[in-house]
């Protein structure tokens, strides 16, 4: 089993754009989508796209972080359903984090 730490945060604060970051043991990788009405759809395909590229399996997510405002209520109840479905299937800690704080860099 990997020691390695991986974190997954994802931000649906904007009104038009779906952000998700992967940290991988410090190195981050981060990737964004620009629509307007889709980011339910959009976030899990995200994560999984972020994972595949960087040699990450869904199940080795040690961490889940998600944006909690300021945003549009819809955008940040989004991420917020998508962190905690993933962090409760994974059994990982989930995180809401400020937008005026450093996402899981630290």
């Amino acid at each position: 089993m990997s020691t390695q730490r991986i974190a997954v945060h994802i931000d649906t604060s904007k009104t038009q754009e779906v952000r998700v970051i992967l940290n991988k043991d410090g190195v981050v990788f981060q990737r964004e989508v620009k629509h307007e009405n889709t980011k339910a759809q959009e976030v899990l395909i995200l994560i999984e796209e972020l994972c595949a590229e960087h040699h990450v399996r869904i199940s080795e997510i040690t961490e889940v972080t998600v944006e909690v405002g300021p945003g549009s209520f819809t955008g940040l109840r989004v991420g917020v359903a998508v962190a905690n479905a993933l962090g409760t299937l994974l059994d990982v800690p989930i995180n809401g984090k400020k937008a005026l704080a450093t996402p899981i860099y630290s």
